[in-house]
């Protein structure tokens, strides 16, 4: 049967519905809120709060001495930027394939941001960060982990000692990934997760950060609003530590709820469980459509240890009217493209030319050009292996219907 005589394929499902609370979490959450103890620093005596249970539990996970929890990870990277040193007009590289909250959490640290090209693979350009690195003179990297790809951590992190930078990362995609069995955020002065609804751990909203340094984690849990209650963190370090802050450090009020908390801890021991269920829905949808014509995705190299919580691809030989027609078709059959190359920003998505609140961006054609047909999607695990299948075809269907 050719091509053009298949039955047309239609998908059926949402890609926004998550998987609910497990049982232990919304057992715990209310038992928690029959007792009205919400914020985290209404305990008694001994007792150990959820949020720090949680830092002390997800800093084990990851491998680090600290953790400090957020209302949100724009909120952590931003609190992450301060604690590592960053002053107003400092100089911040940062890819320039990333999501709003990241140039906003730079905006909001009054620096201004260096952007970086990437790769056809969607990874920041390591050439283009050592050019750039040396010729902006930038002492710090935010580095994104965009949508779970991970670039070659040894390369980055040789280039910041090279160039004497303290690097940031951004793991809001990549919970539970590694490199070369190593997590991310554990390869520089501090790491930033989140647990927003879409997410590898889903509590609506919610931030951690993790680090080894014992002054940014004072200095975090300070400015996420502590007051002088520290003392009652566990993923801390010594209180001696903190003498040297908690008189210079304001309170931003950034702290998460113990209610936030109870639902990432119900998730937290089955992430990798989840991560390797991620996969397979990815690597269903990669078996069909690498190859495919007029499709290109990422490769991906065996170092990087990542869970596909989304997909992500290049449609190839498009113009931009086709690239428009392309997205609507798709869109029509039930699978709900986001689209990077969109002239205006839409829903979360949104791109360097739309961050008008910044001083400057920089010529960033390469990027441009590859947002221009760069195509994203959810993989929610309410969806099945066989659900993936359906997508794959009908994107595979729909690419060969519209590039001409």
């Amino acid at each position: 049967m050719s091509e053009q005589s298949k039955e047309v394929l239609m998908f059926k499902k949402t890609f926004t519905r998550q998987e609910p609370i497990p049982p232990e979490g919304i057992k715990r959450a209310t038992e928690l809120m029959l007792t009205g103890k919400l914020h985290r620093y209404n305990t008694e005596g001994d007792e150990v709060a959820e949020t720090s249970i949680l830092e002390q539990e997800f800093a084990d996970y990851i491998g680090t001495s600290y953790c400090a929890t957020f209302n949100s990870c724009g909120s952590s990277i931003y609190v992450a930027l301060k604690s590592v040193g960053v002053q107003p007009g400092d100089k911040v590289l940062c890819n320039a394939f990333t999501l709003a909250p990241v140039p906003g959490a730079i905006k909001n640290a009054e620096a201004q941001p260096v952007f970086v090209e990437i790769t056809e693979d969607y990874l920041i350009d390591l050439d283009d960060l050592e050019q750039k690195a040396e010729a902006s003179g930038a002492s710090y990297l935010l580095l994104s982990h965009m949508r779970g790809h991970i670039v070659d951590m040894d390369c980055v992190v040789e280039i910041c000692e090279r160039y004497n930078i303290t690097l940031i990362e951004d793991c809001a995609h990549t919970m539970g990934a590694k490199w070369n069995s190593k997590h991310t955020g554990s390869f520089g002065a501090a790491g930033c997760f989140s647990t927003q609804t879409y997410k590898h751990l889903n509590s609506g909203e919610g931030g951690l950060l993790v680090t080894d340094d014992e002054d940014v984690a004072a200095k975090a849990i300070l400015y996420s609003g502590s007051y002088m209650l520290y003392e009652k963190h566990k993923a801390r370090p010594s209180m001696e530590v903190f003498e040297r802050y908690k008189k210079v450090i304001p309170n931003f009020s950034l702290r998460m709820s113990n209610l936030v908390a109870v639902l990432i801890r119900s998730q937290l021991p089955q992430l990798d469980k989840q991560g390797k269920r991620w996969n397979e829905r990815y690597h269903a949808i990669e078996e069909i459509l690498r190859g495919a014509l007029h499709i290109y995705i990422p490769i991906r190299v065996e170092k990087e240890q990542y869970i596909a919580s989304s997909f992500q691809f290049t449609l190839l030989d498009a113009t931009k009217e086709q690239m428009e027609q392309f997205i609507d078709t798709c869109a029509e059959r039930g699978v709900e493209i986001k689209w990077f190359g969109n002239f205006e920003p839409k829903g979360f998505t949104s791109r360097h030319e739309s961050w008008q609140y910044l001083s400057e961006g920089g010529d960033l054609l390469t990027t441009a050009k590859i947002l221009d047909f760069l195509c994203d999607f959810r993989l929610p695990l309410t969806f099945t292996v066989e659900d993936c299948q359906v997508i794959a075809e009908i994107i595979k269907q729909v690419a060969r219907e519209v590039v001409q």
